[in-house]
């Protein structure tokens, strides 16, 4: 099944002229509600997640697309696609197969022991 790249914007109202035809997409696993990896759309990656139901991104390095898991397999199953109040970005709601981080942890935003990556700001009065 193909979909149509010129009839996502009537359907979804994503605004893709804030970052030159592209949009933020942030992945969640589906189960946990882990953040486990933050990524850019153009509409032919977005057409390519809604047809194929695997999450697709622009590399940015590559200027290509690329779906999560096409080399290692650990795949980015969507569950439900929600897009933010001004349609510059989305929320994938996703199962991961395998871990989601290319260094082997679960989520980009944890070590590869598994240990968050913590930052921690004072309160400023």
């Amino acid at each position: 099944m193909s979909t149509n790249i010129n009839n996502l914007d009537p359907v979804f109202g994503l605004d893709w002229t804030k970052m030159n035809g592209k949009i933020i997409a942030i992945a969640q696993d589906a189960a946990t509600r882990q953040v486990l990896m933050v990524g850019v759309m153009t509409k032919r990656a977005f057409a390519k997640t809604l047809a194929t139901g695997l999450v697709t991104f622009w590399s940015r390095s590559r200027k290509c697309l690329w779906t999560k898991g096409e080399t290692s397999g650990n795949y980015l199953k969507v569950r439900e696609i929600r897009v933010d109040c001004d349609c510059d970005s989305l929320l994938i709601m996703a199962d991961s197969v395998g871990p989601t981080c290319h260094t082997g942890a679960e989520s980009c935003f944890e070590e590869v022991d598994g240990q968050p990556k913590i930052y921690e700001v004072e309160e400023v009065r």
